[in-house]
């Protein structure tokens, strides 16, 4: 079902009044977790259809050239807390008000599962003459979301123009959304003999959007790491990966003193993530 947010916003004399954006949410049910109100809108008809296909000659005078989210950077999400993170939007053309984005993923923007931007905070700014950049913030909300959604997310961007001509441009840019992942690591036995056998525990876990818990990660590398005592940097030792329930478990021959830590490179759904180091020593 196709779902508009309406943002209000205001920067000094400028105004944003109900600037439509279009995102779209898979369970009709739920509301979307931006922090923007969301309502269905009527079929759209007439000159109405126009302005929101973003097509007829005043439309045509205006350009969206620029949308970032979140600097660029992914968005990680933990298991059960909202995220709110930065945007800039940027349009040129006569008599243009501003810009607002919508991020989404799916097939396309009108059944895809999508958030609008926050109303409070929302500033637009003249650059010049023809040119106006709009920022502000967007909120993520991982109970409205499912495990399958972390993946690279359009953003798209609707400008208004003086005159109630919406310009919608669906994909401008794009911004990852990933799952929190966490790491830990336990040498024992502590202290330890050397030339003794040691062994290594830990676990990978990521959040679960669905379960608001953490999930063992399975069947991923994980690189395990040591830093003899006084030095500056790790070292690999090997590589060992996380059984069905993500846990971790090898051993290795202790030698000296040093720090002990799990390091795991990241998925396209899960950033890369560092264990916490484990003092050993080496009597």
């Amino acid at each position: 079902m196709r779902i508009r947010a309406t943002v209000a916003a205001v920067s000094g004399a400028l105004a944003l009044s109900a600037l439509a954006v279009p995102a779209a949410q898979a369970d009709d049910s739920r509301p979307t977790s931006g922090g923007s109100s969301f309502t269905a809108p009527q079929p759209a008809q007439g000159s109405q259809a126009k302005r929101t296909a973003g097509v007829g000659a005043k439309a045509a005078k205006v350009k969206i050239t620029s949308a970032v989210v979140n600097g660029g950077k992914p968005i990680v999400l933990a298991a059960n807390a909202k995220k709110t993170v930065s945007f800039s939007t940027t349009a040129t053309g006569s008599g243009l008000i501003g810009s607002a984005p919508f991020i989404w993923v799916g097939k396309n923007a009108l059944t895809g599962v999508g958030v609008g931007p926050n109303e409070k905070g929302f500033t637009c700014k003249g650059v010049n003459a023809t040119t106006t950049t709009c920022k502000g913030t967007i909120t993520l909300n991982p109970a409205k979301l499912k495990n399958a959604h972390a993946a690279n997310w359009h953003v798209g961007v609707v400008a208004v123009t003086e005159n109630g001509d919406e310009i919608q441009k669906d994909s401008v840019s794009r911004v990852k959304v990933q799952r929190l992942g966490k790491l830990t690591v336990n040498a024992s036995p502590e202290p330890v003999r050397k030339g003794r056998t040691l062994t290594v525990t830990g676990k990978l876990t990521r959040a679960d959007w669905e379960t608001k818990k953490y999930a063992g990660y399975a069947a991923q590398p994980v690189k395990l790491q040591f830093k003899k005592k006084g030095a500056k940097s790790y070292t690999t030792v090997k590589t060992v990966k996380t059984s069905s329930t993500g846990t971790l478990k090898t051993t290795v021959k202790a030698s000296v003193d040093g720090h002990w830590r799990y390091s795991f490179a990241g998925t396209s759904s899960t950033p890369a993530v560092t264990s916490g180091a484990d003092f050993l020593d080496v009597k």
